[in-house]
């Protein structure tokens, strides 16, 4: 079955709106795993507006399930994952002035930089994966510089307004998902999936991970971060044995 990452970088995001100590992301991902999550995935940025390095750290000495870093490929925050060792690492774009990430990363403008950035990961015994938009050039890029992952964006298919454009985008998806296999790649998805939304993309979709954070962090409100996690994770099972 796919794989639940859960980002929890906006538990942190309602701590950092009062600079207090609470409520703590740690916490969070231990009751996220209780939930079902097999992945607890944050975004550390260059401006720590949710995530700070203490939370990494103590993510690193308490979560036992798959730590997923998200990143950008700055030296400081490279540093910092060279040392905390998450088992995975996604890069990605980053920009200050973005609410959320805003598109895949442009891995054919970047190569060298990111050869050099995935190098260290995996010399260090660390997965690399890219995030990325299912496009082939970008596919073929992420492939020349040793990613063992790719995450496809799926902002595109989870904002569309009607569903004859969110079938061409999951068409779309499907291409990127048989390239990257094709080429050796392992695939992930996610960005802006919802629990309405994330049953069809399970069924269109052979991935291997689904990466979901402001959604269920938004129904934790209301039901606790576990049961949160459960539900998502009963909709990814109801959904994948239609697809088996």
């Amino acid at each position: 079955m796919i794989q639940l990452g859960v980002n929890i970088d906006h538990i942190a995001t309602i701590r950092q709106a009062r600079r207090t100590f609470e409520p703590d992301p740690a916490t969070a991902a231990s009751l996220a795993v209780l939930g079902g999550a097999d992945i607890i995935t944050v975004h550390l940025r260059e401006d720590r507006r949710h995530i700070q390095d203490r939370d990494v750290r103590l993510l690193r000495e308490t979560i036992f399930t798959k730590l997923n870093l998200e990143m950008s490929t700055a030296p400081e925050i490279v540093d910092i994952a060279m040392k905390t060792k998450p088992e995975q690492v996604t890069l990605v774009p980053e920009k200050r002035q973005e609410i959320t990430t805003e598109g895949g990363l442009d891995v054919v403008s970047q190569k060298k930089t990111i050869m050099d950035t995935v190098k260290r990961f995996k010399d260090a015994g660390i997965l690399v994966s890219l995030f990325i938009d299912p496009e082939e050039n970008q596919i073929a890029a992420s492939k020349d510089v040793s990613a063992q992952y790719i995450e496809l964006h799926t902002g595109n298919y989870a904002n569309a307004k009607d569903m004859a454009t969110r079938n061409k985008i999951i068409e779309k998806l499907q291409a990127g998902v048989k390239a990257a296999q094709e080429l050796g790649l392992q695939v992930n998805a996610g960005h802006g999936l919802t629990y309405q939304n994330v049953g069809l993309l399970v069924e269109s979709l052979d991935v291997e991970e689904l990466h979901i954070g402001h959604s269920i962090v938004s129904r934790a409100v209301f039901v606790g971060i576990q049961q949160a996690v459960s539900e998502m994770k009963e909709l990814i099972f109801k959904h994948s044995l239609k697809n088996s």
